[in-house]
């Protein structure tokens, strides 16, 4: 009876020895089938985010173009009549229009012109990340004596340069989008041996710069 009994065993035995391999089995494949389905998912994901970065630097390059159009439509005319110049991006402006001889109030033609040029600019800056240095130059010659305004040409290049900023902002540029350098006599675009030359070298230019990585974009 004992001989009986255990061969009786030995097939439950082969039942309960063979089970955990298919449960086991089972829960592989089920591993397996639910890392496919995330793998898929973060593949589904990163396709849309990629898609949609894609579609913001289109959007982005599109309204950087109206922002430059917008830009040179304002400038056409005053290009055309030679009181603004546009090289490498840099707007030129006569120091001739914008102010009298060794001063720093703007004159009515300038005022005017500067009126024009705001609502381009603040456009442009809308679509683009960018800041506008206003820098002042002034030709070679000292100051007129007894002018008790200005110590010299860098003291006045630095003035109009805040002259033309601060009217800018009053007309609608944001003020955190500009910055005014005064640089004197340096940086010629002319000879300074001739009066035609010195009239060129007196003038204003507004550049864009790139922003400071992390710093804050203007509201406005």
């Amino acid at each position: 009876m004992s001989g009986m009994t255990e061969l009786g065993d030995e097939p439950d035995s082969g039942v309960e020895a063979t089970a955990p391999v298919w449960a086991v089995f089972g829960d592989l494949m089920a591993g397996l089938v639910g890392a496919i389905v995330l793998l898929l998912v973060a593949v589904l994901v990163s396709q849309l985010e990629l898609a949609r970065h894609l579609e913001d630097e289109v959007r982005k390059r599109e309204q950087a173009e109206q922002g430059r159009s917008a830009l040179e439509q304002a400038l056409a005319g005053p290009l055309a009549s030679g009181r603004v110049t546009l090289a490498n991006g840099r707007i030129g402006i006569s120091g001739s229009v914008l102010f009298a001889l060794n001063s720093d109030q703007l004159q009515p033609e300038g005022r005017r012109l500067l009126r024009q040029l705001a609502p381009a600019l603040a456009a442009y800056l809308r679509v683009r990340d960018e800041l506008l240095m206003v820098s002042g130059f002034t030709d070679d010659r000292q100051v007129r004596e007894g002018n008790r305004q200005f110590a010299d040409n860098w003291e006045l290049s630095a003035q109009r340069a805040l002259t033309v900023t601060r009217a800018l902002i009053e007309d609608g540029v944001p003020a955190g989008a500009l910055f005014a350098a005064g640089f004197g006599p340096e940086q010629p675009v002319a000879s300074n041996a001739d009066a035609a030359g010195r009239a060129r070298n007196r003038r204003v230019e507004i550049a864009p710069v790139p922003r400071l990585a992390g710093a804050a974009k203007p509201h406005g």
